[in-house]
């Protein structure tokens, strides 16, 4: 009989791994931000500024000194490193060997797919923007193809340089130095790269499985399609052999996990899963991002949490259930609900808040709340809170 992991114990184990359990302690920069990267291996991107910039977010929630500018500042000692997993992140420089074979797996996709999804002529800019950017130091997309025209088909009709700077930097050829605000700079990757870095490689079997060892430290437990999609760099067969292999090794054993419904999902794990005690959280209340990797693969939050989760944004407002963007919102080991927040000038404005099914909004919940909301008006330099009058919503 295969070991089974009670929903609480899973839920626990999951979030420890995230670091989201216990204490937000911690320098939130130098030293102390790049053990919080390392950890996590990746930390997704996003542009939407409501609040705060999604990574901003994810990295707050762990560390309660951390500020906005310290992923920057510590972006330039090159500890991490800007591309792609699922979505655009930063991700942990001893990971740098791993990506050149997402390098490649991009190039043969793009090679096959851009020449019909995107604009004509990309092609004929790659040699020119290798040159400039060659010649001239780190180039943003404004500083490229100035004479070309701009498209009029939305955010991702860009124009032939724009494309030919994403084909360069999802190839390899380029690596982002910095950013301009939020506007990626773009400088040759033997410019960006430390060396030792830059220099190591890494055969496919060990890119394998060095991807899905890490995958499934940070996950705990995981399916090979899990496993597969942490960082999006192996495929789904390649894990499934994998998983395959380690669990005739005896690296890896099968363990059921107890879904929030009662229900058992197969999944893989290392050894010591189940002797392992994961610690009892804290009470305190959480913002999380969107984005924050607990959250990312929205069934599994669903199976563990019972937490359905998605962003509105391009649902229709007359649609929306909730707002154009809320914020996830948990205590302890439970996602308690969802709350629309944004900052207003110097001022955070809280719309509304909607409690989870079986969530009773109590005065002490309320006032864990409310410390939250305000730890995050400090966190994005407000000096003020303001709470709409009908902000508690009616149980969903």
């Amino acid at each position: 009989m295969l070991p089974i992991i009670d929903n609480q114990t899973a839920r626990r184990i999951f979030l420890d791994n995230h670091l989201l359990l216990g204490a937000r302690s911690g320098a939130g920069k130098g030293d102390d931000l790049q053990s919080v990267i390392d950890h996590l291996g990746f930390v997704q991107v996003d542009s939407v500024n409501t609040l705060a910039r999604a990574h901003d977010l994810i990295l707050w929630s762990r560390r309660q000194q951390y500020r906005a500018p310290n992923l920057p500042k510590h972006m330039k000692t090159r500890g991490a490193f800007e591309h792609w997993t699922h979505d655009a992140s930063v991700i942990s420089m001893q990971h740098f060997a791993m990506w050149r074979h997402k390098f490649a797996k991009d190039k043969a996709f793009m090679d096959k797919r851009w020449g019909a999804w995107r604009r004509e002529g990309f092609r004929e800019q790659l040699d020119a923007v290798l040159r400039q950017i060659a010649d001239e130091g780190g180039c943003s997309s404004m500083d490229v193809g100035k004479d070309e025209k701009k498209g009029s088909g939305g955010w991702w009709d860009w124009h032939p340089s724009k494309t030919a700077l994403e084909y360069l930097w999802r190839s390899g050829d380029l690596s982002v130095c910095h950013r301009k605000g939020f506007r990626k700079v773009y400088d040759l990757t033997e410019r960006v790269i430390p060396p030792e870095y830059l220099k190591a490689r890494m055969p496919l079997d060990g890119m394998i499985d060095c991807a899905c060892v890490q995958a499934l430290q940070a996950l705990g437990f995981a399916t090979s399609g899990e496993i597969a999609a942490f960082y999006d760099i192996v495929t789904p067969q390649q894990a499934k052999d994998w998983c395959a292999l380690e669990l005739k090794r005896g690296e890896l054993i099968e363990v059921d996990i107890q879904s929030a419904d009662g229900s058992l999902r197969r999944s893989f794990a290392f050894p010591d899963l189940p002797d392992i005690t994961p610690p009892e959280p804290n009470n305190r209340v959480r913002l999380l991002s969107p984005f924050d990797p607990a959250l990312r693969d929205r069934k599994r939050a669903e199976r563990l949490f019972n937490y359905h989760y998605r962003i509105e944004i391009f649902v229709p407002a007359p649609k929306r259930q909730y707002g154009y963007y809320v914020f996830p919102v948990m205590q302890g080991d439970r996602m308690i609900g969802r709350v629309d927040t944004k900052r207003d000038g110097d001022t955070t404005l809280v719309t509304a808040f909607w409690p989870e099914k079986g969530v009773r909004m109590g005065k002490a919940r309320i006032r864990a709340l409310e410390a939250e909301i305000d730890r995050v008006a400090t966190f994005v330099g407000s000096t003020d809170v303001t709470w709409a009058v009908d902000w508690l919503k009616e149980k969903t």
